[in-house]
């Protein structure tokens, strides 16, 4: 009965991220349809320079593979030895996942699993996982902070407060007035009615499990790591060496289709674009990350909406070709337990 139930989940939410890609695509072709925005998107890509766009995706595609290289770094930091290209492998793997399989098992779940079932150390390859995920948002939230708050804070300020969009809607008193009342209605609906209260009751239980996992995986992980302090160091500063470096190649980009800004705009509308997009409502984020984006260069930065949305797809187009050797590594097997090794002379938990 349990294996139906997760199994009727499991369709939902491959239906919903499907759904969002759908939508997002629809719309993008419904707007793009309008006046002369297809003719100007077209001439955009026609005086693109390839090998500008061939620049970006290789140092996207060297930043994939020094991440791999960091995750190998945090799997060493546990004694969870495996050999460096394996790691890399995996993580090209785990981001094809990401990037062209709508199911429920993520790239991360990918890593995970490989892992676990070639090292006795099966909660420290799994926490390894974890971290570098963690890793990754926070310093890419670093990046989005420290650009924001010494590069743009003042003119984004203006912006924001002038109240544009939906912006305005989320600024005013009005909206939060309105939104506690409704929350507050719906909370009274579900409190009278039985049903209500047993759905409430199993959603606190649910909420209050996944918290305590989640405390739970963060004590653990801190407890391991705080014995590696200047490993984390290394990798927290490789991840934001290789995410600015991956945002500069997407500047160039910017740069060589017209949109003329300040690169400071590029190091905080991606990264918290990037953040944004990790919540899995769709595929990849699709339909998210270059919606946002567009919105961000348009609203904020003044530039014309045929550029903004050249440039996201762009970023989308690296993203998948950049994945594509996951696709030929698990094609040729590369990814098989044959193909990892893993020290077994090491001492085990």
């Amino acid at each position: 009965m349990s294996g139906t139930r997760d199994k009727r989940k499991r369709i939902i939410f491959i239906f919903l991220r499907v759904s969002v890609v759908t939508a997002g695509i629809i719309y993008g072709l419904i707007w793009v349809s309008k006046g002369e925005r297809w003719s100007n998107l077209t001439d955009i890509f026609g005086k693109m320079n390839l090998w500008i766009f061939c620049l970006a995706l290789g140092i996207f595609t060297f930043g994939n593979i020094v991440i791999g290289l960091r995750w190998w770094l945090l799997l060493r930091a546990q004694a969870v030895v495996i050999q460096p290209f394996a790691s890399v492998k995996l993580y090209f793997l785990g981001w094809f996942y990401n990037n062209f399989m709508p199911g429920s098992v993520g790239g991360d779940l990918i890593r995970a699993w490989y892992i676990t079932r070639h090292t006795d150390k099966r909660f420290a390859a799994v926490l390894s996982v974890f971290f570098d995920r963690l890793i990754g948002l926070l310093s890419t939230l670093t990046i989005a902070v420290v650009f924001y708050s010494f590069f743009l804070r003042k003119k984004i300020e203006i912006e924001f407060t002038a109240g544009k969009g939906f912006l305005k809607l989320f600024t005013s008193h009005s909206f939060f007035l309105w939104s506690g009342l409704i929350l507050t209605f719906v909370f009274a609906v579900f409190l009278v009615s039985r049903l209500g209260r047993a759905i409430l009751s199993k959603v606190w239980f649910h909420a209050e499990v996944f918290v305590k996992r989640l405390f739970l995986k963060l004590t653990e992980t801190i407890t391991i790591y705080y014995k590696s302090p200047f490993t984390i160091l290394i990798v927290f500063a490789l991840t934001v060496f290789v995410q600015m470096l991956t945002i500069t190649g997407f500047w160039l980009l910017g740069t060589n289709i017209g949109i003329e800004v300040s690169i400071s705009y590029y190091f905080v509308f991606f990264t918290m674009t990037w953040v944004l997009g990790a919540v899995p409502v769709s595929i990849a984020g699709a339909g998210v990350v270059e919606g946002l984006l567009v919105y961000m260069f348009v609203e904020f930065a003044a530039v014309q909406p045929e550029s903004a949305l050249a440039l996201a797809l762009c970023q989308r187009i690296v993203w998948m070709v950049a994945s594509l050797p996951g696709a030929v590594i698990h094609l040729i097997g590369a990814h098989l337990p044959k193909e990892i090794f893993v020290d077994y002379n090491e001492s085990m938990n």
